[in-house]
């Protein structure tokens, strides 16, 4: 007997298709703050410069079809509106998740721009172009085209969907490559991508996983301190893989404990006989069932 396939509802309906942008009703008003951000200056500028790349979507009206939604690109149908352009390609959804649709979306994280950018240079754009087309300073793409150079695959691999500095990957170009992938673990796992937070790795890390030689001790460090950092730095890292790996026992565990503690305090018999012979560990149960429901 065979299982029955599953299937993979479409999100989209197959066509996009173009709208009158007096037709796509907005949630929300752009404020004159919004129009000012860097953000918003750079979408102009790519509008500008190379057209509208990615389409706004929309989810239809469920009373009018022929009206429309927006759930994401208000940024893009502002900008548009600006230029008096009448209409716009759009993809149009097919559940109206106009309140959850922006969650859902992954911006474009730096390794994931970064690949753009080559893609882009490859099939013939000039950095010049790409630097108006992005608002930014040509320096700043010929630094995002190298960004990954020094990297090993396995670090940019869990890199790869994070929103990270530019200088933060100059810090990891320092480490040999199982240093780099260390490292990489451990920004994951505390969820900072800072270059401050790189610059410490890249101090407590020992001279033979460093790329070159340290010439001088880091700014305001001994070299003794520095001695101490490495060592306190490799004891962290192995409580660190010790606390990964029965961190989802533990977390079972407790999640059963306290569930057995509810149940407990859920009857009136056992809350009695405590209040009377054990006052304090009966409120102690009471905090750890309000924890776990506070949580």
């Amino acid at each position: 007997m065979t299982a029955p396939r599953s299937t993979v509802r479409i999100a989209f309906e197959q066509a996009s298709i173009r709208i009158p942008i007096a037709e796509i009703g907005l949630l929300r008003d752009m404020t004159p703050a919004i129009r000012k951000t860097i953000k918003y200056g750079q979408i102009a500028a790519s509008i500008a410069e190379v057209g509208l790349i990615e389409p706004p979507v929309v989810a239809r009206d469920g009373r009018n079809p022929n009206r429309y939604h927006l759930l994401d690109g208000y940024l893009r149908i502002d900008i548009l509106k600006a230029r008096e352009q009448p209409e716009v390609v759009c993809l149009v959804a097919l559940d109206d998740e106009a309140f959850t649709y922006n969650k859902r979306i992954s911006r474009l994280a730096t390794i994931q721009e970064h690949k753009m950018i080559l893609n882009a240079v490859r099939k013939g754009v000039s950095e010049e172009r790409l630097a108006r087309a992005l608002n930014v300073n040509i320096d700043s793409i010929r630094h995002k085209r190298t960004l990954t150079e020094g990297i090993c695959p396995e670090a940019i691999d869990l890199l790869k969907d994070r929103h990270i500095p530019i200088a933060t990957f100059v810090e990891l170009k320092r480490l040999k490559p199982v240093r780099q992938i260390e490292a990489a673990m451990a920004m994951n796992s505390m969820n900072k991508y800072s270059v401050s937070y790189a610059k410490s790795i890249v101090a407590a890390t020992r001279e033979d996983l460093l790329v070159a030689t340290r010439r001088r001790p880091a700014r305001g460090l001994t070299e003794t301190q520095i001695t101490i950092m490495e060592r306190e730095s490799a004891t962290l890292d192995r409580e660190f893989k010790i606390i990964e790996k029965d961190y989802g026992r533990d977390h079972l565990v407790l999640t059963l404990a306290v569930g057995y503690i509810r149940a407990l305090l859920g009857n009136a018999r056992v809350v009695r006989y405590l209040a009377q012979c054990h006052p304090m560990i009966l409120a102690e149960f009471q905090k750890i069932a309000q924890f776990q429901a506070a949580s």
